[in-house]
Order: structure tokens, then sequence, then C-alpha cells
């Protein structure tokens, strides 16, 4: 008799007695009298490099390839390294970042020299109260990212603690709408913009979230983080925040 472990079940096959229901979905709130309901998301990865080559023709040639090859993206100058570069794509397929993304180190960023510390790659996903989901997971990311209007971006990833996962639904829920009231507040008077990823077991430093904040100027970007500091969530619950890429974006794709 065999000690090896049993076959995982094919997808689809009937599910086991007494084991637990994975539910892998995304889920939004109701439209027309339903709950919505959509297992689709974007992933995004931000490469952080140095290059000794010019910032304006290095980035010419990057989107140019990435154009040609149909891959939506923002390069950036990085605001606190003079050689410093940033690479931002996104898709619904995450094989693309080594199909398509990977083959540039060997060609148009050879010379590049990568700083995996900035690496970060995260997902789309709701909280369950989203207008229209599609839209939340999809659509708004990408719009954020790609609007010439916003040309710094700050990213950083993030680690709550223990403790918070252990609190009560109701609690949890009630200390993030703090969270996020605040978040909307500058959105709505056009000073900061947010891009909100999972990273649960992708990020290399187990870090549980990835954001990204967008706008016209850096000073409310690095406002809102300080006003964020005074959230319960926060000073609380945080565990982990940085490092902090803070980029200018110096090419889009979709440009």
């Amino acid at each position: 008799m065999s000690d090896a472990p049993s076959r995982p079940e094919a997808h689809g096959a009937e599910q086991r007695p007494g084991l637990p229901t994975v539910d892998v979905n995304e889920y939004g709130g109701k439209r027309n009298g339903e709950r919505q309901s959509l297992n689709r998301r974007l992933f995004f990865q931000l490469l952080v490099f140095r290059s000794p080559r010019e910032g304006s023709s290095l980035a010419h040639d990057v989107i140019t390839r990435l154009r040609s090859a149909e891959v939506p993206a923002v390069f950036y100058a990085d605001a606190m390294d003079p050689r410093g570069f940033g690479l931002l794509t996104w898709t619904e397929a995450p094989e693309h970042f080594v199909q398509r993304v990977r083959p540039l180190f060997s060609s148009a960023l050879a010379d590049a020299e990568l700083r995996p510390e900035f690496t970060m790659i995260g997902r789309t996903y709701s909280s369950g109260h989203e207008p229209d989901l599609e839209h939340w997971l999809l659509r708004r990311p990408v719009e954020n990212v790609n609007d010439a209007a916003y040309p710094w971006h700050v990213w950083y990833p993030l680690r709550r603690n223990g403790p918070f996962n252990r609190l009560d639904p109701h609690e949890q829920s009630i200390i993030l709408r703090e969270h996020a009231a605040l978040g909307m507040a500058y959105g709505q008077q056009e000073l900061a913009h947010d891009i909100r990823l999972a990273c649960h077991g992708l990020d290399a430093s187990d870090n549980e979230f990835v954001i990204g904040l967008v706008g016209r100027e850096l000073h409310p970007l690095s406002h809102l983080v300080q006003a964020m500091r005074k959230t319960r969530q926060t000073a609380e619950f945080i565990a982990q925040m940085g490092p902090f890429f803070v980029g200018h974006a110096l090419a889009r794709t979709a440009g």
C-alpha cells in the first residue's frame, strides 16, 4: 500500500464529504436584485531597475517594443534614483509576465540592473459591495494608471498583523470603512486615486496587499499616506509598509 498522497480531484469533480467549499469568485453589491459575481481579475506587476541609458531614449525603445507586442504598460522615471526606472504592466493571464515582459530584459533592457526589493505583484479584488463589479476589477485600475492627467504614481506593499484577522467581520468592516472614507475624500477632490491589489502568497516578503496612488501632484499622495496613519487600521493593525516606489510617468503604451 502506497504512502503517497492521494491525487487532487480534477477541477469540477464532485466535492468529497467533510471538505470545505472553496469559492474563488469575486463578489460585488446587488444589481437587479442579484448579487454580482465574477471569476476574473487583473494582475499588475511593477519592476524597478537601474540603467545607464538616458531616460527618454530608453522609454521610447521599451514602449515601442511593448506597443508592437500589444503589452499595456507605464514606464516611470524613479524620483528617488537618478538612474532608476520602473515598468508597470498588467494582464488577466499572469504567465504574460514571464512570456512577454521578461524577454525585454534580454533586449531593450539588457543593460538593466533589477532591484528586486521593489518588485511588486498583485491582483485586483473586491470588498463585496462594489456597485459595478466588472468596472472595479477590470477597468477602473487601468483607467487610473493610464490617465495622462495623473503623472505621479506611488506604489507600496503592506501587511496587516495577526490580531486584525481575528477580529469579528463587523468590527473589521467598521475599521475598513474609516480607511475607505478617507481615500474617497481625496478622490472626490481629485487629489489622489488608488489601485488596490491583493498579493497573498505572491510577495517575496509575505506582504498581503499592494497599493498604488496616482495623482496630478506628488504632495497630495504623500499627504494621504500621512493622513492614513491616524486611522485605526494603520495605527493598530499594520505590521509593515513599504518600500515605497515614487515614479513619474515618462510614457504609456496607451498614449
